[in-house]
């Protein structure tokens, strides 16, 4: 059996706004069904809150501190080298932040970032208008239509052997304008009343209006992807690929609608941002829904696992493993701080009911903050009150997370000369509210 690897990735999709993981709105019919016939993991988390820690991690299986240097680019081998000499490899995207700027293009055959007109300044401007005026493809990203067209026309000019195929659908991510008629919304949004919408939630000044219309775009956007990726995954049955091969369907992080009372997916670690979907589809793994803890560090070592290979030198372990020797109980989710919290770093350790979050001085590894949560939903707990048992429960995994954070501080970013962003890279990273 040829052993094609397909890694479906989608940007902002926090996981209790699909329908699978029971929400109350029909967000994702055809991800529930695929979801139905796969592997779905209840308790999935990502490795960060936001693309420049969270998207590397996935595709290395590191921890962020380790898979990126400081001024996020790549500095740790992904996927695409570990299948080098056995699959053709290609990526199909349009986030700058993962882009060839940052040195993720290695090792891939094939790498679409979007950026069709170069690095030059002249190049940005000429492209932003062709974007806005001429192709009205978006808000500046590749919609998930176009995503599927390049990366099955790429599938289709392969002569043989297996495959490795990433897709990244920037369609959930802010600014929120649904294509077409939104289904949760009754009125369509223009892009620049999008642009200003997002905005003002990025700033943390939307009105009560703004949060209920944010939540109904942000959900028309899972809509609409969930539409694409449908016909994608019936694209590969039509060309008999379905079956062949290993699929996994996740996110790189979440976005808050006034939980915490912040917005978008700034660099926090609460669980709204960081619990992910993670579905998982091969011939050989009947279907299933499984409780444990996991982490979107585990994606690399399921592949590795799908090849017979050995993933023991990295921290996650393959989700296709029986729950019983399953050697990880906790997912760890980290972020650096930005702004007022610069000089910062949030973990967090995330069990299936029990969870606990620092925040520690980078520098000096002092503890800044600490906060015991209940998990799913984040909300915090006075350890004082508790029963001594839970108080034993919720200390040890204080002293885990401790334990982690000491590890994570002691080979933070390192500092690399010579990468640098370009007038391009920057302008796409604000319209899309990084910068």
């Amino acid at each position: 059996m040829t052993k094609n690897i397909i890694l479906l990735s989608i940007d902002a999709l926090r996981a209790d706004h699909l329908s699978c993981y029971g929400y109350d709105r029909e967000t994702t019919p055809n991800i529930d069904a695929f979801a139905s016939k796969s592997l779905r993991f209840e308790n999935a988390y990502s490795a960060s809150s936001h693309t420049r820690e969270a998207v590397p991690s996935l595709l290395t299986g590191r921890h962020p501190t380790n898979a990126i240097a400081e001024d996020f680019s790549l500095d740790s081998e992904t996927i695409a080298t570990s299948l080098a000499d056995t699959h053709v490899s290609g990526a199909f995207h349009s986030n700058p932040y993962v882009s060839r700027a940052y040195g993720f293009d290695a090792d891939f055959d094939e790498f679409y970032d979007d950026m069709y007109l170069g690095n030059s300044r002249l190049f940005a401007l000429a492209q932003r208008a062709l974007d806005k005026f001429v192709f009205n493809r978006g808000e500046y990203h590749a919609r998930a239509k176009e995503i599927n067209r390049r990366s099955l026309d790429w599938v289709d000019s392969l002569d043989e052997g297996p495959f490795f195929l990433w897709n990244h659908y920037m369609d959930v991510h802010g600014p929120y304008n649904p294509p077409d008629d939104p289904p949760f919304e009754s009125s369509q949004i223009s892009k620049v009343e999008a642009q200003r919408l997002y905005s003002r939630l990025a700033k943390g000044e939307p009105s009560e209006k703004d949060v209920r219309s944010a939540k109904d775009l942000y959900d028309g956007e899972i809509r609409y992807a969930d539409e694409w990726i449908g016909r994608f995954l019936d694209e590969l049955r039509e060309r008999d690929l379905f079956d062949e091969s290993l699929i996994v369907l996740t996110a790189d992080h979440g976005d808050l609608f006034g939980e915490h009372g912040r917005y978008a997916h700034p660099r926090f670690v609460y669980p709204e941002l960081t619990r992910v979907p993670m579905v998982v589809s091969t011939p050989d793994v009947a279907p299933g829904v499984i409780d444990d803890a996991v982490s979107t560090l585990d994606v690399l070592p399921t592949i590795l696992d799908f090849l017979s290979e050995s993933s023991e030198a990295l921290p996650g372990e393959s989700l296709l493993s029986p729950d019983e020797s399953r050697r990880n109980e906790f997912a760890f989710s980290s972020a650096t701080g930005e702004n007022e919290r610069e000089g910062l770093r949030q973990f967090a350790i995330n069990g299936v009911r029990r969870g606990y979050r620092t925040t520690r001085e980078l520098d000096s590894g002092d503890i800044a903050a600490e906060t015991a949560i209940r998990l799913p939903d984040g909300e915090a707990v006075d350890i004082e009150s508790l029963a001594e048992a839970e108080r034993e429960a919720y200390d040890s995994l204080r002293r885990t997370l401790l334990e982690h954070s000491d590890e994570q501080l002691g080979t933070r970013f390192r500092e690399e000369d010579g990468a640098s962003t370009d007038d391009e890279i920057e302008k796409r990273l604000e319209a899309l509210g990084y910068k």
